[in-house]
């Protein structure tokens, strides 16, 4: 049974290429508190490396990564 993660943001990519999801996580991170998530759902593929390695880099985490149809779901928690 998988828990739901609730989310206190959530951001629509879908139709931005790259790097706008990234860069439009990046510019939300601050607006929820420390320990908040985000749940971004972007199209394009290059988010799959983008959002992670921007997550590792600025020392917030990627949670949870899902795939529906042409969704791609992450869920962000701003851990600083």
């Amino acid at each position: 049974m998988t828990e739901e993660i609730k989310a206190d943001m959530e951001l629509d990519l879908k139709g931005l290429l790259c790097p706008l999801p990234m860069v439009r996580v990046s510019q939300n991170i601050t607006k929820v508190p420390v320990g908040g998530i985000i749940k971004a759902v972007a199209t394009d593929p290059g988010s799959l490396a983008d959002i992670p390695s921007w997550a590792k880099s600025t020392g917030n985490e990627v949670l949870k990564t899902e795939k529906v149809e042409k969704d791609l779901i992450f869920y962000i928690k701003r851990l600083k």
